[in-house]
This record gives C-alpha cells, sequence and structure tokens, in this order.
C-alpha cells in the first residue's frame, strides 16, 4: 500500500522524508541496516528505481552510506537528545523531570507524598554532623586536600564487601568502584556495557529515572511485567526471544515503586534464562538498609558472572553525601575504573571518609532500627487511611516507605496530580513509572510523607469521598 507523507513532495523525496524521520526519532540509529531497496517499495508501494533514487540522494547528502553487497547504513550524527524525550510521553506537568524539579526545587513548604525519600527530620543528621566534627579534627586526614585512589577509598571498600558477604554476595574490596551516586554507578554501568539501539529489559512499573538514564543513553526500553515475587517469567523469557535484549536492569530487595521482593525461585529462575540468552543483569540495591530479613540477590546466586550491583546510601544516611558503588566481576572492574577516571578523575575522600565514619558507628544501626521501625508504624496507618478513600495497596510491602496504589473507580492519576499543583501537593502518578503506559490509575505513595491531613483532604476531593 503507497504512503503520502506530503502532496507537495515527489515519490522520490517521500522516500527520503521516511528515512530522514525515522533517523530523527531514532527508529535508525548512526550504523544501522536501512530497508533493503525491495522491502521499502513494498511498505511504500512506490518502485524500486524510486527507492534507489531516495537513497542514492540521500548518500550525497551524507545521511546515509552505501556498503557494497551489504546495503544502506545510516551514517548521519544523532540530533542533540532533547530532554523532552527522556521518558514516558506524558503531559509533561507531571512527567518525571517534573516530579524532581517540583521535589527538590519547588516551594519548601511543598507537601511531598509522591517523592523517594525520608522526611529531613528522619534523616541521620546528627550522626553525620558528629562524623563532620571528627574529620574537621584530623590533621592528619589528607581527604580536605587530596584526591582519592582511583577504585576509591580502601577502608570503604572493605566495608562495603563485608555489607554484601552478608547478603550473600561474596566479593573481595578489589570488586568494587566508589562512585559520586548510585546513579552515576548506573551511567559508568551503561557506559561501559550498551551502544545506542541496544535492546534493555526494565521493570513495568520501575524507577522512573531508570527510564530517563536509559534514553539518554539512546536503547530502545522493553518493559516485564512486575509480580509480587519479582518479574513475570514467563514474559521475560517470551521478550529474551522476540528482542535479544543486552541487560536487565532492576531493583533488588525491595523494589520501586511497587514494594515486591524477589524471591529464590523467581530468581534462579530468571538467572537460567539470562544465561541461556547471554543477558547481562544490572540489580539496584539502594534500599537494602530497610530490610527486615535479607531477600535474595540475582548475584548471590550468580556470584557476579554476569551480574553487575550498584547502590548508594542516599536514602538510609544522607542525600548530601553523593556517593555510590559498583560491585562487578574483576576485568570489568579494571575497565569501568578508567571509564570513571576518563569521565571524573576521582571521587571524593571526604565523602567516602564521612560515610565510612557514620556506617562503622554505633549510631548508625540505632538509626536504621528505628527508621525500619517508624516505617512500619507509616505504612500500617497510611495503608488504614487510603483505604478508607477506596485507594488499594497493590501488595501490601514487608519494608520500606513505598505504596504501590489502585485508585478508584478507574481514576486518573495525572489529572488528579496537576490539580494538586495548585495546594503545593506533589504526586507521583502512576505511569511516569511504566514503560507500557499501563498504569494510569496507580499511584505511588510515600508512607513515611503521608503525616499531613491536607494530603487526605485533597485526595477525598479529587476522587469525590465523604
Amino acid at each position: 500500500m503507497g504512503v503520502s507523507i506530503d502532496s507537495g513532495l515527489s515519490r522520490t523525496e517521500e522516500v527520503m522524508q521516511i528515512v530522514r524521520q525515522r533517523i530523527e526519532r531514532r527508529a535508525l540509529t548512526p550504523g544501522a541496516r536501512l530497508p533493503s531497496v525491495r522491502a521499502m517499495a513494498t511498505s511504500t508501494g512506490f518502485s524500486k528505481s524510486t527507492v534507489v533514487e531516495a537513497y542514492d540522494r540521500l548518500a550525497a547528502e551524507g545521511a546515509i552510506r552505501s556498503r557494497p553487497g551489504a546495503g544502506f547504513y545510516v551514517a548521519a550524527p544523532l540530533a542533540p537528545l532533547s530532554l523532552a524525550e527522556i521518558g514516558p510521553v506524558l503531559d509533561p506537568q507531571v512527567d518525571p523531570l517534573w516530579m524532581l524539579r517540583q521535589s527538590l526545587g519547588g516551594a519548601s513548604d511543598a507537601l511531598l507524598p509522591g517523592c523517594g525519600w525520608l522526611p529531613e527530620a528522619w534523616m541521620a543528621g546528627d550522626l553525620m554532623r558528629k562524623c563532620v566534627r571528627q574529620l574537621a579534627r584530623d590533621r592528619t586526614s589528607r581527604s580536605l586536600t587530596g584526591y582519592g585512589p582511583p577504585l576509591g577509598s580502601e577502608p570503604l571498600r572493605r566495608l562495603i564487601a563485608r555489607r554484601q558477604i552478608d547478603q550473600g554476595v561474596d566479593v573481595a574490596p578489589e570488586q568494587i568502584l566508589i562512585t559520586d551516586s548510585g546513579t552515576h554507578a548506573i551511567d559508568l554501568v551503561l557506559r561501559f556495557l550498551v551502544e545506542p539501539g541496544d535492546t534493555v529489559l526494565v521493570d513495568d512499573p520501575c524507577y522512573f529515572n531508570f527510564q530517563a538514564l536509559l534514553r539518554a543513553h539512546r536503547v530502545k526500553l522493553v518493559g516485564v511485567p512486575m509480580t509480587p515475587t519479582g518479574p513475570d517469567v514467563a514474559v521475560f523469557a517470551s521478550l529474551l526471544e522476540a528482542h535479544a535484549p543486552r541487560l536487565y536492569l532492576t531493583n533488588s530487595a525491595i523494589h520501586n515503586p511497587t514494594g515486591a521482593v524477589l524471591s529464590a525461585q523467581t530468581a534462579y529462575r530468571v538467572l537460567k534464562h539470562a544465561e541461556a540468552h547471554d543477558l547481562l543483569i544490572v540489580e539496584d540495591d539502594i534500599l537494602a538498609d530497610f530490610e527486615d530479613e535479607t531477600a535474595p540477590r540475582y548475584a548471590a546466586f550468580d556470584g557476579l558472572e554476569r551480574v553487575i550491583r550498584v547502590g548508594s546510601f542516599s536514602k538510609s544516611l544522607s542525600s548530601a553525601m553523593r556517593l555510590g558503588y559498583i560491585a562487578a566481576r574483576p576485568d570489568w572492574i579494571a575497565a569501568l575504573t578508567d571509564l570513571r577516571m576518563a569521565t571524573g578523575l576521582s571521587g571524593s575522600p571526604i565523602t567516602a571518609e564521612l560515610v565510612h565514619a557514620s556506617l562503622t558507628d554505633s549510631g548508625y544501626r540505632r538509626h536504621m532500627e528505628k527508621t525500619r521501625a517508624k516505617l512500619s508504624l507509616a505504612r500500617h496507618h497510611a495503608l488504614d487511611r487510603l483505604r478508607a478513600l477506596g485507594i488499594e495497596p497493590w501488595i501490601e510491602p514487608d519494608a520500606g516507605m513505598f505504596l504501590w496504589c489502585r485508585l478508584p473507580g478507574g481514576a486518573d492519576a495525572a489529572d488528579i496530580a496537576k490539580q494538586a499543583m495548585s495546594e503545593q501537593i506533589v504526586y507521583a502518578p502512576g505511569n511516569v513509572f511504566s514503560v507500557s503506559q499501563s498504569a494510569p490509575d496507580y499511584m505511588r505513595f510515600n508512607a513515611a510523607m503521608l503525616t499531613d491531613e491536607r494530603i487526605f483532604d485533597n485526595l477525598a476531593r479529587a476522587l469525590d469521598r465523604p
């Protein structure tokens, strides 16, 4: 069947415009092979000679190039990535970047029931101040003036290695690279492992910034439906067959946004499929310290052969201490270290020393015990209040701060989020977490932030509840 983009164009120009639009939309990336002349002629309904002429003209422009005997390939560089392309296609008022802008840079008195962190009063401020004073008094420390080593602080790497072993992951300090944050860790891993046009699996729903970061790396995202015990293994297997993805990016321990916890059976089955299809797994373990009991990890079953672990302490210790880590097999750590130095030299030794001092202080253990207890009470209180409004949780999480909830009557979460802006309330509507855009009536709530009656009053009005 023929196509017509613009009746003012010749047939040759229409074919050229089809190719240009596919390149602009990144359906065709640099190095990608164009449809054969026969295939393009069939899909457009134009003659093969028209397609040949169009391809020749595009080659003359430098947009594509011919490889004798192999066809035509994209040669033009991609246009600069627009921030508007990052994340799901939603109303810009409620897209993921808007959520971060409002939560981090909005009014100081804004209510943040959809944010991804604990209230300031819940954080380890006193412990951090104590450690800052200790560092300031230590005249022998080079942390205030010198560069750090390529892998990062050795004492901190030893401590992280011991913490990994407690989670069943056998790793040496030399297999750990300190990064500037958890997001920085994932960014380095993606730079190392993926190329533009690669396919990457993510959970559906997943942490929305996974999507933004992956789109910035110009990869194709494919979502795997989540279950209460991890990804849907049957769908996971079918997606491996259909898309041959390069890697799978997921949360271990407490899943964001659902609160789901990976089961040993699901982990084993996912790893068997990953091995059969040469799939790599990147597991983000940023919420490990919120667990009451240690959940299975992919890396514990795999031994870091095809699994890379990343994490940080921004949720449990301090968001201001920007520090993360990567745990991986030795040859990958060597390459990642070179990449880390090439793009940012070494990390902050001040931050590393402060994080190490805080984690080894007895006050940190007491802080997390208190935090887990407070979160348990907050979740129960929040669920009672939400259910009274007809808002039902997908599951009742055993740990963490997140509640993934369905609104009653098919209510549109994005509409509610937009309306709440006038009252300085920032919600997290479900579709910002969903690659497939299949969660329009879901919201992620932060139980620790559901303490103000104005939030429930707003929800009651939005849902027309008494």
